[in-house]
């Protein structure tokens, strides 16, 4: 283990966060709001800290291999969320740190899932830096950096698989740097697009900044107490629209903008993908059709609902504990299945969903008929044993830790759907569960240690368990 350049790493990242805290510091200060100075103070703890890591971990090589990466990434986002809970806690707009703890790494895990009880009293400064850190933390906080800092060598691309959500990452481009280029280019270009059409919806600045940096890093934070019900129908659909495209492989993107239309269309997992939104926008709209006054109401509502669970974003336009059973049912699967590989949404992706219902039918093809050759295919190519394997381990860790977390709720006495959806909201990134975690309600009545509980299950969630379990374990921690 290469700790020197690991803590190294660390130190980098904690500057470049104190450089991204000047950005809600300017907003704090165009509104006149003394929170400036706070997140100011934070800035320079995070300058601090990350230069006195920089200047006392000098290691005797720089070459990063996948443990290092693993490690990096972990501690790089358990550091971030440290110094970026300090704004909330100084300013006193979150009086307890474990709850500023849980509202950042909500954040920067692109969860959305809060503890504030009366979201409109917050300052313009703090609510920004609470939505950007959806923003920096969808594509992924390392990557981010990469993809702005000059110098990043090809060993990065352990970075950039460690913190990249989905089975597989692979370069776009020949250098890890130019692949995170790429792929940052390509958000910001759709973030900005997305605030266009929101201001022309005449959504407010401000807000349309804020609810684009949710929708980009499928967050879900917000402005209003109501989330995105109080707003008209234009804005509902812009919003609906761009949660399903941010839940897309951004692979997919880069082939359209090279041209590469026939390899974009042999995209199996977006069909698949497209395909269960459908499915699912259909069957929820003819369930609370009866609700509704009109079917383009059951139609926009279900189709917001579903973009936001299924990419885990967690935006509201109606509180859906009111729906029936049969919805609320569609509901709950889609916040296991989650979005695409290589996506800004969270879940257990719908690339390993597939290729587990694939890898169950071939095995009862095999029970009957043992002799018979059945290879597991997906994206027009053979799935080798070994990535089979992997997300089969994947999938049995997950259901491990989602059990785990769950039976650590228990010990707070909410009722079972209550602290189940809890565990599937945060463990899977999307924010809003069921009963009293629901798109109306919060996390704040949960105890301290439930809350250090699930904002652990939320970047386990986010940088997909391993990086976590990795770090916790003495093992990785000895010498080659």
């Amino acid at each position: 283990m290469n700790r020197k350049m690991v803590f190294k790493t660390v130190g980098t990242m904690l500057m470049a966060e104190a450089a991204l805290l000047l950005l809600p510091t300017a907003v704090a200060l165009i509104y006149r709001e003394k929170c400036a100075l706070y997140l100011a103070l934070a800035a320079v703890v995070a300058l601090v800290g990350g230069g006195a890591l920089n200047r006392f971990c000098k290691p005797d090589s720089d070459l990063i291999y996948a443990r290092e990466g693993f490690v990096t990434v972990a501690l790089t986002w358990l550091a971030w969320s440290a110094v970026g809970a300090l704004p909330f806690f100084l300013a006193r707009e979150i009086p307890s740190y474990v709850d500023a703890f849980f509202e950042t790494v909500s954040g920067f895990t692109t969860t959305g899932a809060s503890i504030l009880t009366n979201v409109e009293a917050m300052s313009q400064g703090l609510l920004f830096w609470r939505s950007f850190t959806h923003w920096v933390g969808g594509m992924g906080i390392l990557v981010f950096v990469m993809a702005l800092v000059p110098g990043s060598n090809d060993r990065s691309m352990h970075i950039l698989r460690a913190e990249m959500p989905g089975p597989v990452v692979g370069k776009l481009l020949p250098r890890a740097r130019d692949t995170a280029s790429i792929l940052y280019k390509i958000y910001v270009g759709m973030t900005l697009v997305e605030i266009i059409l929101l201001l022309v919806g005449g959504m407010p600045l401000f807000e349309s900044v804020v609810h684009a940096f949710g929708t980009a890093g499928t967050g879900g934070f917000g402005v209003k107490a109501d989330s995105i019900a109080g707003y008209s129908p234009y804005l509902q659909w812009v919003i609906t629209v761009f949660m399903f495209l941010f839940g897309v492989n951004f692979n997919l993107y880069y082939l359209l903008l090279a041209r590469r239309f026939k390899a974009a269309a042999q995209s199996s997992e977006f069909w698949y993908y497209l395909g269960i939104v459908l499915v699912s926008v259909a069957l929820i709209a003819a369930n609370i059709l009866p609700l509704c006054k009109t079917f383009e109401e059951a139609v926009r509502l279900s189709a917001f609902q579903v973009s936001s669970i299924m990419t885990t974003t967690g935006y509201a336009t109606t509180d859906f504990n009111l729906w029936p059973e049969f919805s609320k049912g569609i509901l709950l699967l889609l916040m296991m299945i989650g979005a695409c590989a290589g996506s800004t949404g969270g879940g257990l992706k719908v690339s390993r969903a597939v290729m587990l219902v694939k890898t169950v039918g071939r095995e009862i093809r095999h029970l009957l008929h043992p002799r018979s050759v059945n290879a597991v295919k997906f994206e027009g190519k053979t799935v080798d044993k070994a990535t089979l394997k992997g997300v089969s381990s994947y999938f049995a860790i997950y259901m491990v830790c989602t059990v785990a977390v769950y039976m650590l709720l228990t010990l707070d006495g909410f009722d079972l759907e209550t602290n189940l959806s809890a565990t599937f909201a945060c463990f899977n990134n999307i924010g809003p569960g069921l009963a009293a975690v629901g798109p109306t309600a919060n996390y704040f009545a949960y105890n301290p240690l439930s809350k250090i509980v699930l904002s652990l299950a939320m970047l386990l969630g986010r940088l997909e368990i391993f990086p976590l379990l990795l770090t916790l374990s003495p093992s990785t921690w000895m010498k080659r």
